[in-house]
């Protein structure tokens, strides 16, 4: 085998592996070119163990330096959640927000105040201000990470009962960038005329077959509201494909998708798609990967593989199959699992289904799932799976490691990102899912006793969509409008859903789901606004002018000027009509006015009409006499200083 290529499947440089085989036992000289297969079969094998050496030798010589520089530069020490939003980890810094968000950027994050970093990249940024970042111990605010269950399940399998699963891939990038379209290509099936607007909006689990080896796909929503799901995605996968398109660049989301992979700590591919387009240039894309994540490709003798393709030729799709394979195979220690074990996995997906009821899509993580299995999460009775279907739509009556089924029969809906296990469990009633916590006022908690508020029903056909919904929705300015979900729940609007919107004053938000032709007319008679939406830009689009038409202007007072009274004309119970000459500013019609007596603030009122030698006039500059029309409370007397303002009404807009 060439050398090259040997250095390639093991992702490092030439040289480098050049240096290091001495240090892992093989005597090959500095000029070698070629390796005998079996010599580069032992290299293979022994290379993973060799590498988790060195990174454990270079993971001390950091912390020890890192202790080293925390010695001399730390100034504080700051405690923050697993998620942040900027503007809080600003104030824990005492440092300007616009400090904090230029640090961002030159690590390559492009976000604003109010969106949320991860703990880890909280630590970066804090090392780089002289700021030691530890995490508190308060409780998380997506709750436990169940994967960790997951772990602890694995760990206590016997090694002898082991045995090699299927890798599990996540794919990930920014939105358009063409993820589903890459796995169109690798399945050659066809997703994206599926899904609304082209854009994936629940995460999908998928098989495919390569060299009679099984891989299982995840594809993961990129548009900025499902980044809860992405993260969930991450969790449960083995290896991530970071999708890139060569005619676009890095963009925000590629940024956000590498910190999820680079949290979880799992190997990568980057997919350079789009090479068809007139416009591609995969050398712009390296540079930007280079300068902006610190990813260097192989080629320019780092350690990033970057596979150029085009979904839609089906350019390159073997060659990162290939790839994929051969990360699985270095990673083999990790991807095992005991299928002789009771069921247990993570829920991806779940919805309500018109005909088949609560269905979950769950990848199996360890043991094999049976039709007939009971379901528990969390130690709770979820019901039973009276039916399995494969990612095809087929009927199967077992599902292994790494399988993605799914489940018919569930009695409650689970969560996306639930460990689901086989065994009963404690009863529990069917419920409505509601908004769950975060660390500001969330949106169905916060009463608002002044100013004006939507109330919200929020109907729709999975988790995930209602949960990235309120997630979208809780980063919108509402300028002080409240919007507040009264409940969340899945399926089609029933009877009852009117009646309740009714009784709570709430207009009724349907995100893929119907309402009944006899809810539909309930709504009609008893006022219902009700709305039904496929697309979340729309939905979003239409509650941020909602929003907009109910926003209280700021009142911004202007002074323009001062008039000195020296004669009062006339007085009565509305008013006056006096005459003094101007002394501050100019004073204009249509002016509010504040009647000051030896600096003391009398009475306030409106200046109706303005006089210059009998004549009518818009305005009056300073030093010139006139008169004026008052009208309020009849207190003003010869000496009197009249304050003249006006007050602009500034409309922000809702972001």
């Amino acid at each position: 085998m060439n050398l090259t290529e040997l250095a390639r499947l093991l992702k490092v440089s030439p040289n480098f592996l050049r240096e290091k085989l001495p240090e892992l036992g093989f005597d090959i000289g500095w000029k070698a070119v070629k390796v005998d297969n079996q010599t580069a079969r032992k290299i293979l094998q022994a290379w993973p163990a060799f590498m988790r050496r060195l990174e454990r030798q270079a993971e001390e010589a950091r912390r020890q330096e890192a202790t080293a520089t925390k010695n001399k530069e730390v100034t504080k020490t700051i405690k923050v959640t697993r998620l942040v939003t900027v503007r809080d980890f600003a104030t824990l810094t005492g440092l300007p927000i616009n400090k904090i968000l230029a640090e961002l950027m030159k690590n390559g994050i492009f976000t604003s105040l109010n969106e949320k970093i991860d703990y880890e990249t909280a630590v970066v940024i804090g090392a780089d201000l002289g700021i030691e970042v530890v995490l508190s111990d308060a409780v998380e605010l997506e709750g436990p990470d169940q994967s960790e269950k997951i772990k602890e399940v694995l760990n206590k399998e016997a090694s002898g009962d082991m045995k090699s699963r299927a890798p599990v891939i996540v794919v990930m990038g920014h939105v358009d960038h063409g993820k589903t379209k890459l796995l169109d290509a690798i399945r050659n099936t066809n997703v994206v005329e599926g899904e609304a607007g082209g854009i994936t909006q629940h995460i999908g689990a998928y098989q495919v077959v390569r060299n009679e080896r099984a891989i299982t796909f995840i594809d993961t929503p990129g548009h900025e509201a499902f980044t809860a799901m992405r993260n969930r995605g991450a969790k449960v996968a083995d290896i991530a494909i970071l999708v890139v398109a060569a005619d676009d660049g890095v963009k925000p989301q590629t940024v956000e998708a590498y910190r999820i992979i680079e949290a979880a700590k799992i190997p990568f591919v980057v997919a350079i798609n789009k090479i068809d387009k007139p416009d591609a240039n995969i050398e712009k894309v390296k540079q930007e990967l280079s300068n902006q994540l610190k990813l260097v490709p192989e080629e320019w003798g780092g350690k990033t593989v970057c596979a150029p393709v085009s979904a839609k030729e089906g350019t390159g799709i073997t060659d990162i199959l290939d790839t994929l394979l051969l990360i699985a195979d270095m990673e083999a220690d990790n991807l095992k699992a005991n299928p002789d074990a009771s069921g247990m996995g993570t829920v991806i997906e779940s919805k309500v289904d018109q005909g088949e009821g609560v269905i979950a899509t769950v990848l199996v993580q360890n043991g094999t799932l049976r039709v007939g299995d009971d379901l528990s999460c969390s130690g709770m009775n979820y019901g039973r799976a009276r039916a399995l279907k494969n990612y095809l739509g087929q009927t199967v009556s077992e599902a292994l490691p790494s399988t993605p089924v799914k489940v018919i029969g569930f009695k409650v809906a689970p969560a996306v990102g639930d460990i689901i296990e086989v065994g009963q469990g404690t009863r529990v009633k069917q419920k409505s899912f509601r908004s769950n916590g975060s660390d500001g006022p969330t949106l169905n908690e916060a009463e608002s006793e002044d100013g004006p508020v939507i109330n919200l029903i929020l109907k729709t056909d999975a988790l995930g969509s209602g949960e990235a919904i309120e997630g979208s929705l809780s980063k919108i300015d509402t300028q002080g409008v409240k919007v507040k979900i009264i409940l969340k729940s899945l399926g089609h609007v029933s009877e009852s859903d009117i009646g309740r919107a009714e009784a709570s004053q709430a207009q009724i938000i349907c995100f893929n789901v119907k309402a009944s032709p006899q809810a539909e007319e309930q709504a009609r008679n008893k006022k219902v606004v009700l709305k039904s939406y496929k697309i979340i830009y729309d939905l979003l689009n239409d509650l941020k002018a909602q929003i907009q038409e109910l926003v209280k202007p700021e009142i911004n007072r202007v002074d323009t000027g001062k008039l000195k009274v020296a004669a009062i004309f006339r007085s009565d119970k509305k008013g006056q009509i006096v005459g003094g000459r101007v002394i501050e500013g100019l004073i204009s019609r249509d002016s509010l006015i504040e009647v000051f007596r030896n600096h003391e603030l009398l009475a306030s009122g409106q200046l109706a009409g303005l006089k210059m030698a009998k004549e009518e006039v818009d305005q009056v500059e300073l030093n010139h006499e006139c008169g004026i029309s008052y009208v309020g409370a009849p207190v003003i007397e010869v000496g009197d200083t009249l304050q003249i303002y006006r007050e602009e009404k500034i409309f922000k807009k809702v972001k």
